[in-house]
């Protein structure tokens, strides 16, 4: 049986930190292709966190705010 999808103040929640993700990563001065290789990550996941279309994993998190060089505190307030 499938999950319920999430309510909507959680997708809210997933943009706003896509949307600070991607903040830092233009105040940065990087492209997703440079931060997905400095995360370890491919590009689309970054799209796509970005934009709040996926629930990244905790590590991958860990692995963009470490690249972006920012507390991961920052991205997820």
């Amino acid at each position: 049986m499938p999950s319920a999808p999430p309510p909507d103040w959680v997708l809210a929640r997933r943009r706003a930190i896509g949307d600070r993700i991607r903040a830092v990563r233009r105040e940065r001065k990087l492209s997703q292709e440079n931060l997905a290789e400095l995360a370890g990550m491919d590009r689309q996941a970054i799209n796509r966190i970005e934009q709040g279309h996926a629930s990244p994993l905790l590590d991958n998190l860990i692995r963009i705010a470490e690249a972006l060089d920012v507390p991961l505190a920052d991205l997820v307030r």
